[in-house]
C-alpha cells in the first residue's frame, strides 16, 4: 500500500488545503510509492506565516543549543542510514552504494554544521581611537526558502536547511516532486531531534506555482535554489526585484582532461564513475572527456569496452552499476540528445544511445550508458547539459588546447585533469575556469567542509558547504563600543 505524505506546517502533518495529491513513483519499475499532498499558494502562505512567527524565539535560542539539536539530528540520520538509503534507491533510482553515500554526506553536513553552533565566527579588530572596542557578528536573515532537486534528495537539503537553522533562520522547504519521501524523512529526523514547531516547514507540489509564491512572498528573505540554469534564471528574475537574497547552484558541463602522460587505467575509472554514476544525473557529472592526441585512440578503446560492460538494473539489486533515470520525461530528453549527436557533423556514436527495453528494464526508465567520439566545442553535445548517462570524447592537440576546450562553455562547476606532471597540474588549477578542480580524480567527490559552487552560469557567486555557507544564510552586523566617556569623532582632523 502506498505511503501517505503530508505537508508539515506549524508542528503538524497536514493535507493540502485543496485536498489534492500526486504520486511518487519508483523509476525502476513504475510502482507507486506514495500519495503526496499537492500544495497550493494558501499552503505556502501559511507555512511562511508560521516560519515568520517562530523566527524570533529561534534566533534567541543560544546557537550552541541549536547546534546540539543539529547534532542529535545527525545521530538520528546515522541510525537510519541503511533504511533511508534503501528508500532513496526506490524513490530516485541510483544504486544502493550511492544512496548510502548521499545519506553519509547529509550526516556529515549535519554534524559539521552542529559544530558551527559554538563558533559562527565574527571578527574583532583594533580601533583607530583609544578606549573603543569594535567587532562584527553574524545575524540571521529571517525566513529562508529552500528549493531542492531530486538527484541528492537528502544531502542537498541538508546543505541548505542545516546552515539556515544553525544561524537562527527559520525555513520553508520545497523539495522536488520526484523525491518527497526522503524530504519527509529528513524533516522527521529534525522534529525528533527537537527542532521546535514552526521553525522547519515543508510543502510539496509543483515548482511553478508554489515555488513562484516562495520567490515573491514579502516575508521570504532568501531563496536558496539548486537546479537547472533555466529555472534558476527565472527565480532570480522573480525574486531579485524585491531585493531578496538569491543563492543559485545550477547547471554544469563538466570536463575531464586526459593528457598524454596520464595513468589511463586510473583515468578510465575516473571517467566511468564521473560520467555514469547516478546515471549521469549530477551537476558535477563529466559530460566532456578532453583527450590529448597521443592517447586518444587507446583511451577511447578502453573507455568503450568499460562502458559496454556496465550493468543496468534496479539499484537495490546486487551487481547493478547504473540505475534508472528519474522519470519518463528525462528519459526522452536524454534520447533526444542522442539524436542530436548523431545528426551533428563529425560526432560518432561509439556505444549506447538507446532506451533499454530488455526484460524487466522495459518497466522502468533505463537508458544505456552512451559514449560519443569526435565531438568538437561548438557542437550542442559539447555545450549543453544533458543530465543523463551520456558523455562525449573531445580531441585536443596539446595541453593548451585542452584548457581552451575545457573553458569553452557557459558553465564552470567542476573540472578534473589526469597527469603526473606537477607543473601542468598547477597551471591547470590556476587557469581552469571552474569552482571545483580535481587532479588525478573524477569531477565528483566534494567534501562538506570546503566551499561548493561554480563560476559563470553555474551559479551567482555564492558557495554552499564549508564556512562559506554561513555567508549565504547570515548577514553582518558591525558593533562599536566607546568606553572613553567622551564623544570621540572618528576620521576627523585635529
Amino acid at each position: 500500500m502506498a505511503e501517505r505524505i503530508q505537508n508539515y506546517i506549524n508542528g503538524e502533518w497536514v493535507d493540502s488545503e485543496s485536498g489534492k495529491t500526486f504520486q511518487s513513483l519508483n523509476p525502476a519499475n513504475g510502482q507507486v510509492l506514495a500519495d503526496v499532498a499537492k500544495s497550493t499558494v494558501k499552503d505556502v502562505r501559511r507555512a511562511v506565516d508560521t516560519a515568520k512567527a517562530a523566527q524570533d524565539a529561534w534566533r534567541l535560542t543560544p546557537a550552541p543549543r541549536r547546534g546540539e539539536i543539529m547534532f542529535k539530528a545527525g545521530e538520528i540520520l546515522l541510525a537510519r542510514k541503511e533504511e533511508l538509503a534503501r528508500q532513496m534507491t526506490q524513490e530516485m533510482g541510483k544504486v544502493l552504494n550511492e544512496t548510502r553515500g548521499d545519506m553519509q554526506e547529509g550526516i556529515d553536513m549535519t554534524y559539521y554544521i552542529a559544530g558551527e553552533g559554538r563558533r559562527l565566527m565574527g571578527e574583532t579588530t583594533p580601533s583607530e581611537l583609544p578606549n573603543k572596542f569594535m567587532m562584527s557578528v553574524r545575524e540571521p536573515l529571517g525566513v529562508v526558502a529552500a528549493i531542492t532537486p531530486w538527484n541528492f534528495p537528502l544531502a542537498i537539503p541538508t546543505w541548505k536547511i542545516m546552515p539556515s537553522l544553525i544561524a537562527g533562520n527559520t525555513v520553508v522547504f520545497k523539495p522536488a516532486s520526484d523525491t518527497p519521501i526522503l524530504a519527509a524523512r529528513l524533516v522527521e529526523a529534525c522534529i525528533e531531534a527537537g527542532v521546535p514547531a514552526g521553525v522547519l516547514n515543508v510543502v510539496f507540489g509543483p515548482g511553478g506555482e508554489i515555488g513562484g509564491e516562495l520567490c515573491t512572498h514579502e516575508d521570504i528573505a532568501l531563496v536558496s535554489f539548486t537546479g537547472s540554469t533555466e529555472v534558476g534564471k527565472k527565480i532570480t528574475g522573480t525574486a531579485s526585484p524585491q531585493l531578496k537574497r538569491v543563492s543559485m547552484e545550477m547547471g554544469g558541463k563538466n570536463a575531464i582532461i586526459v593528457l598524454n602522460d596520464a595513468d589511463l587505467e586510473l583515468a578510465v575509472e575516473g571517467i566511468v564513475w564521473s560520467a555514469f554514476g547516478t546515471s549521469g544525473q549530477r551537476c558535477t557529472a563529466a559530460s566532456r572527456i578532453i583527450v590529448e592526441q597521443g592517447v586518444l585512440e587507446e583511451l577511447t578503446e578502453r573507455l568503450v569496452a568499460r562502458t559496454k560492460s556496465l550493468k543496468l538494473g534496479d539499484g537495490l539489486q546486487s551487481g547493478t552499476d547504473v540505475g534508472p533515470v528519474i522519470n519518463r520525461s528525462q528519459l526522452n530528453k536524454i534520447h533526444e540528445y542522442t539524436k542530436i549527436g548523431i545528426e551533428e557533423d563529425k560526432a560518432t556514436l561509439l556505444c549506447g544511445g538507446e532506451i533499454a527495453t530488455e526484460g524487466a528494464l522495459a518497466d522502468g526508465c533505463f537508458y544505456k550508458p552512451t559514449l560519443f567520439g569526435g565531438v568538437t566545442p561548438e557542437m550542442r553535445l559539447g555545450q549543453e547539459e544533458i543530465f543523463g548517462p551520456t558523455t562525449a570524447i573531445m580531441p585536443a592537440k596539446d595541453y593548451d588546447d585542452a584548457i581552451r576546450i575545457a573553458n569553452s562553455t557557459h558553465y564552470g562547476l567542476s573540472t578534473s585533469i589526469f597527469t603526473p606532471d606537477v607543473n601542468k597540474s598547477f597551471r591547470a588549477m590556476r587557469d581552469i575556469q571552474s569552482g571545483l578542480v580535481y587532479v588525478n580524480a573524477g569531477t565528483i567527490g566534494a567534501e562538506v567542509h570546503l566551499p561548493f559552487g561554480g563560476m559563470k552560469e553555474t551559479g551567482n557567486g555564492h558557495r554552499e558547504a564549508g564556512t562559506a555557507a554561513l555567508d549565504i544564510f547570515t548577514e553582518w552586523k558591525t558593533l562599536y563600543i566607546d568606553y572613553s566617556g567622551t564623544l570621540q569623532k572618528a576620521q576627523m582632523d585635529d
